[in-house]
């Protein structure tokens, strides 16, 4: 007990963001100023302080983002755990709504039949929503290959794409399609990601609108 560290509950937060500052400058870590609360977000949610190196961002990334929210954008993910770990009430504030089709019984129907991916058949589905869509994909790096196809082949364009998949088949090979297109994007390159990353990315921007 003697290396426990006493912090009250509210100030817990505020520690390890403390921390994670610290340990960047002790790793001579520079982030850019406007990408700063993304990256440390992601490492309070993983402690992996890979992701200062690996999250990658289009040009203005986060404040085309921010600025998407403001103006009612919703947001699509690939999971439930996704869905659930989005701040949905600082997300309404603004007029959006989270979406995750993944349990549809349609959307398992149309993969069944065309023996694709739920994943794959739920971004068409996301495609039908008639207002802009930020996609935070952190599951399936089938869900980003058809969100590409669908943009070269002129079909549907996402105002926002965060495609930060885990995993080892065909996941980085997937990251670096979207960064082929000219949507903008948060992408995490390597086999890293996973669901919370993508929703702490969103919570990062929300977060970030708030203040």
């Amino acid at each position: 007990m003697d290396h426990i560290e006493f912090v009250l509950p509210e100030e817990i937060e505020k520690r390890s963001f403390a921390i994670i500052s610290e340990e960047l400058e002790k790793k001579n870590i520079t982030i850019r100023p406007e990408q700063e609360m993304v990256v440390k977000r992601v490492i309070h949610t993983s402690a992996d302080f890979e992701y200062a190196k690996t999250l990658t961002f289009s040009q203005d990334a986060v404040e085309t983002a921010k600025e998407l929210i403001r103006n009612g954008a919703d947001i699509v993910t690939d999971t439930n755990m996704g869905l659930a770990g989005i701040n949905k009430t600082a997300l309404a504030r603004y007029g959006g709504n989270v979406h995750c089709f993944m349990a549809e019984k349609e959307v398992a129907e149309r993969a069944k039949q065309r023996r694709v991916t739920r994943a794959a058949v739920s971004m068409e589905f996301a495609a039908q929503i008639k207002k802009p869509l930020i996609f935070a994909i952190g599951n399936a790096p089938t869900a980003l290959i058809r969100l590409y196809e669908m943009i070269t082949e002129g079909v549907y364009r996402p105002a926002f794409l965060i495609g930060v998949p885990v995993g080892f088949v065909n996941v980085e090979a997937a990251k670096e399609l979207i960064l082929q297109t000219d949507v903008p994007f948060i992408v995490n390159r390597g086999r890293k990601g996973g669901s919370n990353v993508a929703a702490a990315i969103c919570n990062a921007i929300l977060y970030e609108l708030g203040r």
